[in-house]
Formats: C-alpha cells, sequence, structure tokens
C-alpha cells in the first residue's frame, strides 16, 4: 500500500502543477479563452480513452511492468514542454499526457481494489486517493511559485522529473502479480441492473460541470486580481481537503453504504460552481473549493468502492476504467462549452450553467435510486 501510495503522489504531483503551469503559459502567450478551454476538453478526451483502454490491459497482464511503463512515458511526454513549443503542440500532447495518467490512476485502484475485502474497500482505495490529493496540492503550490521565481520553461522541467521519482516506489510493489484471464466485454445487463449505468452517466455530467468550470478557473481569478503565487495555493485547498475527507469518506462507506456516500458527493459538486459567482474574490474562492474538496472526496471513494463491490475479480480494471472514461466523455464537452460561453455572457454565467450541468447528474442518480427502490440492494454497509 506504502508504495503504491508514494508513486501515486508524484504522479499526481507532477500533473496537479502542470494544469497551473500550461493554463497560465497559454494565456501569458496571449492565447484566446476557447483554445485554453480546449485543453481541458483535449485532456478529458485522452481521459475517455485511457481509462477503459488501460483498465481492460491491466485485466490481462501484470500490473507493476505496466505502471513503471506508464511513468516513464508520463515523463517524456512531459518532458517536451520544455521545449515551450507552439500552441498547436502544447493542445495535440495534452490528449496523450492525459490518456497515460488516466492508465496510471485506473491501475493503480484496480491493484487496491481487487485486493481488498468488501469491508475495508473503501477506506484502502481512500489511501490511495488521498496520496494522489495530497500530492496535487503541493504541485500546485510549488508551481504557483516556481512560475514566478524561474518562469515557464524550469517549471516545466520539474513537473517532467516527477513521474521518474514514482519509478522507486512502484519498485517495490510485488512482482507476482498473476495473470490476469482474458475478459467478456461488460455485461450490460448487470450494469444496468446495479445501477452502474446511472452513475456512469451521472459522472460524465459531473464533470462536464467540474472541467468546465475549472479550465478557465484560474484565468478567471486573474481577470478579479489575484496573484498566480496564490492561486497555486487556492487551488490546493481543495486537495488538502481530499487528503482528510478522503479517509474520513472511506471510512464511512464501509459503514453506512457506498450510495449515500457518493449521492453527497454528486449533490456537492451541483452547487460547487456558483460558489464562484457568489463571491468573486479570494475567499469566494477558498470556499468553493472547500466545497470542491468535499464533494469529491465523496464522489470517488464511494463509487470506487460501489464499483469494486459489483465487479467480478477479473474485471476490476475494466469496470474502474469504465468509470474513469465516462468522466472523460463529460470532461470533452465542459470546457468547449466554457470556453465558448465566456466570450458571449462572461464568467458568471459560465458557472450558473455548469452548476445546471451537475444538477442535471445528480437527478439522474436520484431518479434511477427510485426506479430500482424495491430491487435488492448490493452498497448496503458490511456488518
Amino acid at each position: 500500500m506504502i508504495p503504491l501510495a508514494t508513486s501515486s503522489l508524484a504522479v499526481a504531483m507532477s500533473m496537479g502543477g502542470l494544469g497551473l503551469v500550461l493554463q497560465l503559459y497559454l494565456a501569458d502567450r496571449g492565447v484566446s479563452t476557447f483554445w485554453i478551454g480546449m485543453l481541458g476538453t483535449l485532456s478529458a478526451a485522452g481521459m475517455l480513452t485511457g481509462g477503459l483502454t488501460w483498465g481492460t490491459i491491466s485485466d490481462r497482464i501484470r500490473r507493476r511492468p505496466l505502471l513503471i511503463g506508464l511513468s516513464v512515458s508520463l515523463a517524456v511526454a512531459i518532458g517536451l514542454l520544455v521545449l515551450l513549443p507552439p500552441t498547436e503542440w502544447i493542445l495535440g500532447t495534452a490528449l496523450v499526457r492525459r490518456f497515460l495518467l488516466a492508465g496510471f490512476a485506473t491501475v493503480a485502484v484496480a491493484i487496491v481494489s481487487s485486493s481488498s475485502t468488501i469491508s475495508r474497500r473503501g477506506k484502502n482505495v481512500s489511501y490511495i486517493a488521498s496520496a494522489s490529493a495530497a500530492g496535487r496540492a503541493l504541485g500546485l503550490i510549488a508551481m504557483g511559485f516556481c512560475i514566478e521565481m524561474v518562469g515557464f520553461q524550469f517549471s516545466f522541467a520539474v513537473v517532467a522529473v516527477l513521474p521518474l521519482v514514482a519509478l522507486g516506489a512502484v519498485a517495490l510493489l510485488p512482482s507476482d502479480n498473476p495473470m490476469r484471464p482474458a475478459v467478456d466485454p461488460p455485461r450490460w445487463r448487470q450494469i444496468r441492473s446495479t445501477g452502474l449505468l446511472d452513475l456512469y452517466v451521472a459522472a460524465g455530467l459531473r464533470q462536464m460541470a467540474i472541467f468546465g468550470t475549472f479550465s478557465l478557473l484560474f484565468v478567471y481569478m486573474r481577470s478579479i486580481g489575484i496573484a498566480p503565487g496564490l492561486m497555486g495555493v487556492l487551488g490546493s485547498i481543495n486537495t488538502f481537503i481530499q487528503v482528510l475527507a478522503l479517509v474520513g469518506f472511506g471510512w464511512l462507506a464501509d459503514r453506512v453504504g457506498r450510495r449515500r456516500i457518493f449521492m453527497l458527493g454528486f449533490a456537492l459538486s451541483a452547487i460547487t460552481p456558483c460558489l464562484f459567482v457568489v463571491l468573486a474574490n479570494a475567499y469566494g474562492m477558498a470556499i468553493g473549493y472547500v466545497a470542491q474538496g468535499l464533494s469529491f472526496s465523496a464522489l470517488h471513494v464511494g463509487s470506487t468502492a460501489y464499483i469494486g463491490d459489483q465487479a467480478p475479480h477479473h474485471r476490476q480494471g475494466q469496470l474502474l476504467g469504465l468509470l474513469e472514461s465516462s468522466r472523460g466523455l463529460g470532461g470533452v464537452f465542459g470546457p468547449m462549452l466554457a470556453g465558448a460561453v465566456v466570450p458571449l455572457a462572461g464568467f458568471a454565467w459560465m458557472f450558473v450553467a455548469m452548476s445546471g450541468i451537475g444538477s442535471v447528474g445528480f437527478l439522474v442518480l436520484c431518479w434511477g435510486q427510485r426506479v430500482r427502490r424495491r430491487q435488492p440492494r448490493a452498497d448496503s454497509a458490511p456488518a
């Protein structure tokens, strides 16, 4: 567990800091908000393809060598940015970077989920997610000040090195992972009857809202006079909240049931974008990031543990990867929509639109739960 948490922290630190550097680098070059938003869209396309692809592969081959290959590939993909390539290259390679990151995240969670009992799955998943949250927080803080002190090129070099740090931790994982049997295509009837379909649809809508909101949030903060260094500190609030909240919700998910926890997370996600409109200052940003940290923690731990309960051992990677892909599908459209709305109606209406989309995702879950309320539940709290 410790080696996997350490490697997840290093990779998350790299990708968390990279998001801040890229947004401000493109804005500094005069790139329009639409194309900056497209950076998030292309990243989400990588999630869409990477989650299911690498999850399915991880059910067929040994997972430790797969994590090693993904770490090295991430370092190379990020390292190319040190050359300060043109905007077209940065946008084009965004899909590749997220494709690789989706694979690393999915394989790591699949290792934990498949080796956990139902009574501890929520807690075990939360440890890995908490380490990733800590990494994103540290990455945001470090890169916010790094940009101010040494500029963009050196900042890109720093985030490129971090995935290589994960290699040492991954090498400590057990090398005797058994080969996974070949898997059948997902059984869609089971996915529908257990509520996984509702969860995947809601996750896509929620990610559309959140990706749209955060794809331009640093640009929005700059427009209201917040300095880059403070942006990194504010952005880290989200992930620092997650460090503790993920563990707490993991403990609750093992005791009160998975569905109650992820429903809370989806509800909080629906109201988060509006918080940035109500208080357009540093304090408002802080409150919004706190809400986002709590919402993500609840829905991530609850939904991941729920899928782990439903998935057969030899299809953990595939069904967990499908969650990542559904989030990526929503993320493809969210930043694109946000980038188009801002020039027409301004940031305030963009945040309101994203909140509406998140609300639809929550209603999908409520409707699905109502339809199946008389069906046997698989998410009851273990004894």
